[in-house]
């Protein structure tokens, strides 16, 4: 009897031991996945072409679309990119750039470039541009402020008093270029109501770079919000007829 217990307890212990083995191993095993997690989320930094450093941002990529001041390169994921002064950046699409920006909380989806640096055809990187002012934003329309945009519901061409005193509105729908031969396009918004249906068509008399920008970046979306400047009231005969509501500036585009 003594034989068996003694033996029993060697078994518990020798299975104490292996257990203990076990969870050293787990253990191990777990802090090993654990900071290879954590180098995984701090991965895309790098791999996006970013470093970010106490609101300075440091970005490397290509120019996918450009209109004004506005720049978009997909690797500097979540920012719009801004150049401050007379500058055209439209002249860098399919260029690669690397420089140096800051953001702010008040415009934490904007980029302010402070020194961007273009690669020529030899490979070599040459500088393009160094910020000497503050920007001025003209025509930025930042998250805070797309909250002041009116959302117009039920719109019909009987009912101008919704849109009539108000300064900035926003609509869901869809831009249509309209081009004659000899003039310039111009543009008109098909709006549409919750169930997809034509309700009504807004008259653009002008579209911000910021506008123009987004519509660019956006290109792969058929409908959007329209974020607009209220103008002229159409002609009551008019709206009846064509179901033209009013005129607009066109200041932003997004999905909500």
């Amino acid at each position: 009897m003594i034989g068996k217990i003694g033996g029993t307890y060697h078994r518990v212990k020798g299975l104490k031991l292996f257990f203990l083995m076990i969870l050293s191993f787990l253990f191990v095993l777990g802090t090993l996945t654990s900071c290879g997690q954590k180098a995984e989320e701090e991965a895309p930094a790098e791999e996006t072409g970013i470093v970010a450093k106490e609101g300075v941002i440091t970005f490397e990529g290509v120019v996918k679309t450009a209109v004004g001041n506005y720049m978009y390169v997909p690797q500097v994921s979540g920012f719009d990119l801004y150049l401050s002064g007379d500058f055209d950046s439209s002249t860098l699409i399919g260029k690669e750039v690397k420089g140096e920006g800051e953001y702010t909380p008040e415009r934490p989806s904007l980029l302010i470039v402070n020194t961007l640096e273009v690669k020529d055809e030899s490979g070599i990187w040459q500088p393009l541009y160094t910020r000497s002012g503050e920007p001025t934003l003209e025509d930025y329309i930042d998250l805070k402020a797309r909250e002041s945009y009116l959302p117009l519901e039920e719109l019909a061409y009987n009912k101008a008093e919704l849109w009539e005193g108000k300064e900035k509105v926003k609509v869901y729908g869809q831009l249509e270029e309209i081009t004659k031969e000899g003039q310039e396009p111009t543009y008109r918004i098909i709006v549409f109501n919750d169930k997809g249906k034509e309700v009504g068509r807004i008259l653009i008399d002008n579209l911000t770079s910021f506008a123009q920008y987004y519509l660019k970046k956006l290109h792969l979306y058929d409908t959007f919000w329209f974020y607009l400047q209220v103008k002229e009231t159409v002609p009551w005969k008019v709206r009846r007829r064509t179901r033209e509501l009013f005129h607009a500036e066109l200041e932003f585009e997004g999905l909500f």
